[in-house]
């Protein structure tokens, strides 16, 4: 069943709609909000809770629009908000949440353990950054967004996303760069 049915069922009151919809997009709402909040749990309500505003707001969704950006758009304030909220960066509770959301399997040991001392810098890089250029930098990099895009999708002026981007690059250089020079 494709969006456009499943957006119909569900404007018909058919809850069948919305579990499509979930079936459909929880997957990467969840990678999405994960890569913002850095907390599993939180990630999972933030998506939860975009699903049920989904499910109040139905009769004001306009058809015309695709399904998924609109709903991705709601999952990133929302994350970015629920962090902005914590007023912390919040730490993963385990490793193993971060491999099992973006771990690509390596087959030899050696490059295996360098691409998990990669993957560790690069996320405590990331908490590193505000939660506004988390989600610039997972709306540019993960969803593959322009800039525009991203400035539609945040309600926030393009210049105000460039340089958040730049920002976020800045900050990761700096952090990534003295990786590489202590080991």
């Amino acid at each position: 069943m494709d969006d456009l049915q499943s957006l119909l069922r569900l404007k018909a009151g058919d809850i069948g709609g919305l579990e499509a919809l979930v079936e459909a997009h929880q997957v990467r709402a969840v990678r999405t909000a994960y890569l913002i909040t850095h907390d599993r749990g939180v990630a999972e309500e933030v998506v939860q809770a975009a699903f049920l505003r989904v499910y109040r707001a139905i009769d004001r969704f306009d058809m015309r629009r695709p399904f998924q950006p609109y709903f991705l758009r709601i999952v990133v304030n929302a994350a970015v908000q629920a962090t902005q909220r914590d007023n912390r960066l919040v730490t993963l509770d385990t490793a193993e949440d971060w491999n099992s959301l973006l771990h690509a399997p390596v087959s030899d040991p050696q490059d295996q353990a360098e691409a998990d001392e990669l993957r560790e810098n690069v996320r405590q890089a990331l908490l590193a950054l505000t939660p506004e250029q988390r989600a610039a930098v997972v709306l540019r990099y993960y969803l593959n967004l322009s800039e525009s895009e991203m400035s539609a999708w945040l309600g926030a002026p393009e210049g105000t996303i460039k340089w958040r981007l730049h920002a976020a690059r800045k900050h990761l250089r700096i952090l990534l760069d003295r990786v590489v020079k202590e080991g």
